[in-house]
């Protein structure tokens, strides 16, 4: 049977910095595509009038790409009521079912810090405003194996499971979705796709900026919680996860939660922590903090598909390039027929895909260079995917969550799954090595994957070879 649709969006944090940057555009995409039409109920702290919502909002479209539909801006803000209140008033929240006026199955979008989740979850099933509504949690769910557990304790008291909308906008993007398709659309992958024939799989998410005014959430969170844990564990289990019996989110999401749970826990020793030059004067940081802007380490999945086969993943905060790339290497022919098949220096054959900032795959190939000696050379076979017109994350996720469709979110145990092969090093692990702004981290990164041929570093500009 279908699932109902959302008849309203009740917005938590509607004046908050993740709302103006990302919620705002995302709703004025959806009215815009016609994916909008219900009340959308913002709430939050300030004594605001609607009037000055209305003006924060008009601010967001202007600074996110400009009103170029006046129809359709008029009727995004035609749509917003305000609710002013704290989290922990149950007048609050019976200030928001009489906003709700006739509308009985809303969906509540959590855009607020993750230590009023619980907070608002609990006010939400005290109000009676839980039946037949949606729940949308922003990451991260939990900070550790045991938050998680409590939270997901919280909100599966007052939701049923296939209510909660556990949102990561990373799942959200067409590049990240096309990993899923193009592993199981295509059958010349499948015979390869194994510890047979790959090497190794290295995942690199670079930024070249700092962290900018969130200094106190990095405090809290560090480059581990903050995109190793979720993020990147994300495009391992797409590319690690078993063939799904159907295109049914279920299924998916059972293959998903199988490789999060058959993954080896971190040891001190799979990892390498670094902070970059200058972190610790950044606004609301300690002078002394311990904390990562980067972090390098190495995974093992230990399945029959993929037992002895290393995962490298790689994220940090001020590096060389902001760029998404992964690369899955080969190994090398198992007879060196050709002096050079295999070699010395150098990458073996490999398949790379590039997912921001733009779109690609690529796959290396030896071709035989003109003359009379078989002697070659390594090129890439390369295919630029930008396709415009596509559906930013949040307008994806926020309309996927408001239909019922659950594919692009993550369940209660591959939560809790992920969660357990980070939690050993959470608190057991060495002490942050220093990095210089704008490389590609501390040089003890590199000793973690020094046996398979070092680190790929994406490109500043992307052509091919």
């Amino acid at each position: 049977m279908a699932a109902s649709h959302s008849d309203a969006l009740v917005l938590f944090g509607v004046t908050g910095d993740l709302a103006h940057k990302m919620i705002f555009p995302a709703l004025y995409a959806m009215v815009k595509r016609g994916d909008l039409k219900v009340p959308v109920i913002g709430v939050a702290l300030p004594n605001w009038s609607l009037e000055r919502l209305q003006r924060r909002v008009t601010d967001s479209i202007k600074r996110s790409g400009g009103i170029d539909n006046k129809r359709a801006f008029q009727q995004l803000l035609s749509l917003f009521k305000y609710v002013s209140g704290d989290y922990k008033d149950p007048t609050t929240f019976a200030a928001i079912k009489t906003a709700l006026d006739k509308a009985r199955r809303p969906a509540h979008y959590l855009a607020i810090p993750p230590p009023l989740f619980e907070t608002v979850i609990k006010e939400l099933g005290a109000a009676k405003l839980a039946e037949h509504a949606r729940v949308i949690v922003e990451k991260p769910f939990g900070r550790d194996l045991a938050s998680a557990k409590e939270l997901n304790e919280v909100a599966r008291s007052v939701f049923p499971e296939d209510s909660i909308f556990r949102i990561d906008h990373y799942l959200g993007k067409e590049a990240i979705m096309n990993i899923l398709y193009f592993r199981f659309a295509n059958s010349f992958l499948e015979p390869i796709w194994n510890r047979s024939y790959i090497a190794s799989v290295q995942i690199t998410l670079s930024e070249d900026f700092g962290v900018e005014d969130r200094g106190p959430f990095y405090e809290s969170a560090g480059c581990l919680r903050d995109v190793i844990e979720n993020h990147l564990f994300q495009l391992v289990a797409l590319l690690a996860m078993e063939p799904p019996s159907d295109r049914d989110f279920g299924a998916v999401h059972r293959q998903k939660a199988n490789v999060f749970r058959a993954m080896r826990p971190l040891t001190r020793d799979d990892l390498v922590r670094g902070q970059y030059a200058g972190y610790r004067n950044e606004p609301g940081v300690a002078r002394n903090s311990d904390v990562e802007t980067f972090c390098a380490l190495r995974l093992f999945i230990d399945s029959w598909r993929w037992a002895g086969v290393p995962w490298y993943l790689r994220s940090g905060k001020y590096l060389a390039d902001t760029a998404t790339e992964i690369l899955v290497e080969l190994k090398a022919p198992p007879q060196k027929l050709f002096a050079d098949s295999a070699p010395q220096t150098g990458r073996t054959n490999y398949l790379r895909f590039r997912l921001s900032p733009n779109s690609a795959i690529a796959l290396a190939a030896r071709v035989k260079l003109a003359g009379k000696e078989f002697v070659g050379e390594q090129r890439e076979l390369y295919l630029l995917e930008e396709q415009p017109g596509e559906e930013a994350p949040y307008e994806r996720l926020l309309g996927d969550a408001m239909a019922g469709d659950g594919a692009l979110f993550t369940r209660e145990d591959a939560v809790e799954a992920a969660w357990a092969v980070v939690d050993p090093v959470l608190k057991t692990h060495h002490r942050v090595r220093p990095y210089k702004r704008h490389s590609w981290g501390p040089k003890e990164a590199d000793t973690i994957i020094a046996s398979d041929g070092g680190w790929h570093n994406p490109r500043p500009t992307e052509a091919s070879g």
